[in-house]
């Protein structure tokens, strides 16, 4: 059963309006208010005219970046990035002006409800000092050598020695401990003067810089509460280790010292292999004790950002027509060595939860269980997603008729390769620190690849197809399922679970194409499997004998990089039940949406700039959204 509108999505907010409740700010005192004494019998009356607007198990939508870079990462400022600090990454995240590294002034059409800046533990706010001649670094060799090489403005040794350190145990290339708890300590601090909950969240974090032979198992690290606890220990750099399972242990010692945290990891389409092996990496076999740290420690997973899309690959779900979206395979993150076909499974995140599946059958708990998280990973202290006005990954890449056709560095693929991603969304009671790092924790989150498109996805065993009718569906569904991110244990008999999904089109962006549940299950012979459903489609459309449903088309206008929405839908609402369920296998589900075909952000540069590109640079993108899944354990 789906249902269509084509109207806007500002449409209930009169009729919410004319019903008389009161809105007030996130997190303050719901009031309701009563009826007009006319409208009242002469009983008295017993219940509220109107339902409070949101009760304690409903939850907000909020959107952020939990990954971005400034001038305090190194690799940030040796490529450009020098005036962004992570004071002007708050204030350009909460809708101000700021000025960009190439002079232009910018700002966001729409502010973001929350922000982690996560500059590199390794050398975290070093350059900067060196560059300015800071006194705190007298008597550290290290910074005399480095400073050299800025002040000749010598860059190839620069990046060289810095190459050659920043996962060096020796405790010469290790930043001075006072040191490193005054950067620390700075950056907590500006995070809390950005903090203002119930308004915009100032997240504190860093991001662990692991690279094993170039292959990449980053991990960003957020804290819940503010620099007072933030004070209490430092961050956890590559040059402490290498190997999550030692992250994990840090992350152990920071609760011992009463600071909350966590760790989500991101581009395991640059891991070589690495990011979902089914071996630990001291080469032994994943067992009980990691797969409950990794579920431990790392909840939600960055599945989408600007080096490539992390949900699957063509290789690997060769029946998904969607599949081979924003690819980026060619090898790890320094393309130091070529990607082999063998190590694709252990890159995706389906295929990572597919494998968390049989894991969980052998060791007893689920190492990949995670929900979805898009972020951005731009290092320009600028949090951008849009494909008209993408400022790009460094410097290099920020906009410019040339930027198209340039390499960044040597440790990334041409400009054009970069998309113009992630979001996350975070569906939490209040625009606070602590809701919105215990909605990380629970996986009440999705990811979009940029656009702000409203996803809500229950499960349950008692949903009726009428269900998604209901005007409050999205209490329903809290009350009698489970959310995104949740469990469905085993119900008597047979009967399979069903599902409520409620897609809505990002209001300055493109209508919806459809709506997908995206199955993984293991069988009784310790297969695993996948399958994509098309449960919503737009304009009518039905899926066909071969399962497969009609294009959507597309009105895209190449010469003017320009579409319009006269094809798709607005917002595609359904009930749907697993037609194939069998209450012996574990399974997970999730929600896909896609957008109808629009310019790619390089479609949008070739127009304003004037250039001519080559025709292999992708114009055209159909951005998506993927929610957390629901799992079934049987």
């Amino acid at each position: 059963m789906t249902r269509q509108y084509r109207m806007t999505a500002l449409a209930g907010v009169a009729v919410m309006a004319a019903g008389g409740l009161a809105f007030q700010m996130a997190g303050a005192a719901e009031t309701v208010k009563a009826p007009p004494a006319s409208a009242q019998s002469a009983a008295s009356v017993s219940e509220p005219y109107a339902p409070p607007l949101r009760e304690p198990d409903e939850n907000n939508l909020y959107w952020g970046d939990l990954h971005l870079h400034t001038n305090q990462s190194p690799d940030a400022y040796l490529n450009g990035t020098r005036a962004v600090s992570p004071d002007e990454a708050f204030r350009f995240a909460r809708g101000e002006a700021v000025e960009a590294d190439n002079g232009m002034m910018v700002r966001l059409r729409r502010p973001l409800d929350f922000l982690a800046v996560t500059d590199h533990a390794e050398y975290l706010g070093v350059f900067p000092r060196i560059d300015a001649k800071d006194p705190v670094l007298d008597g550290w060799d290290l910074a005399k050598e480095w400073g050299g090489y800025l002040a000749s403005s010598d860059r190839i040794s620069l990046g060289k020695a810095f190459a050659d350190a920043i996962q060096s145990s020796d405790a010469a290339f290790r930043t001075p401990e006072a040191l490193d708890r005054t950067i620390w300590g700075e950056v907590a601090d500006r995070a809390d003067a950005n903090n203002e909950p119930g308004r915009f969240t100032a997240l504190i974090g860093y991001e662990w810089t692991s690279m094993i032979s170039g292959d990449n198992l980053h991990r960003v690290v957020l804290l819940r509460d503010g620099a007072a606890d933030a004070k209490k220990v430092r961050p956890f750099t590559a040059q402490d280790s290498v190997d999550p399972e030692d992250l994990w242990k840090a992350l152990a010692g920071y609760e011992a010292k009463g600071v909350v945290a966590l760790a989500i990891a991101h581009n395991g389409n640059v891991s070589n292999g690495r990011m979902f092996s089914p071996n630990r990496e001291n080469g032994q076999p994943l067992n009980a004790k990691y797969a409950e740290m990794r579920s431990r420690w790392e909840p939600v997973y960055e599945v989408t950002q600007v080096k490539g899309d992390g949900e699957t690959h063509p290789s690997l779900s060769p029946e998904d027509e969607f599949a081979d979206f924003e690819t980026w395979d060619q090898g790890n993150i320094t393309l130091s060595a070529r990607k082999q076909p063998w190590m694709l499974e252990y890159e995706y995140a389906r295929s990572g939860l597919r494998n968390g599946l049989l894991l969980e059958r052998k060791l007893g708990v689920n190492p990949f269980k995670f929900g979805m998280i898009g972020s951005t990973d731009m290092h320009t202290g600028l949090s951008t997603t849009e494909e008209d006005n993408f400022w790009g990954k460094f410097l290099e890449s920020e906009p410019s008729g040339a930027r198209w056709k340039e390499k960044m560095s040597a440790i990334l693929q041409e400009s054009w390769e970069l998309g113009a991603a992630g979001l996350a969304g975070v569906w939490a009671p209040e625009n606070t620190r602590k809701a919105i790092f215990e909605a990380l924790m629970r996986r009440e989150t999705y990811a979009t690849t940029g656009s702000r498109i409203r996803l809500r996805f229950f499960g349950g065993w008692d949903f009726a197809r009428d269900d998604i009718d209901r005007p409050d569906y999205a209490r329903f569904g809290y009350r009698h399922g489970v959310p995104m991110g949740g469990d469905l244990g085993r119900t008597e008999g047979r009967r399979a679970p069903s599902f409520l999904v409620h897609a809505v089109r990002d209001p300055d962006g493109a209508y919806l194409d459809r709506v997908q549940v995206v199955k993984g299950w293991l069988d009784n012979k310790g297969q695993t499997h996948e399958k994509v459903y098309d449960v919503a489609l737009s304009n009518g459309r039905k899926v066909g004998s071969n399962g497969k449903a009609p294009p959507v088309g597309s009105t895209v206008n190449l010469k003017q990089a320009s579409f319009t929405n006269a094809i798709g839908a607005p917002e595609l609402a359904t009930w749907w039940q697993d037609p194939d369920f069998d209450a012996g296998q574990p399974a997970f589900y999730y929600v896909r949406v896609i957008e109808i075909p629009r310019p790619r952000w390089t479609a949008y540069d070739e127009k304003y700039f004037g250039v001519t590109m080559p025709g292999n640079v992708r114009r055209v993108v159909q951005d998506r959204a993927y929610s957390s899944p629901i799992w079934y354990n049987p």
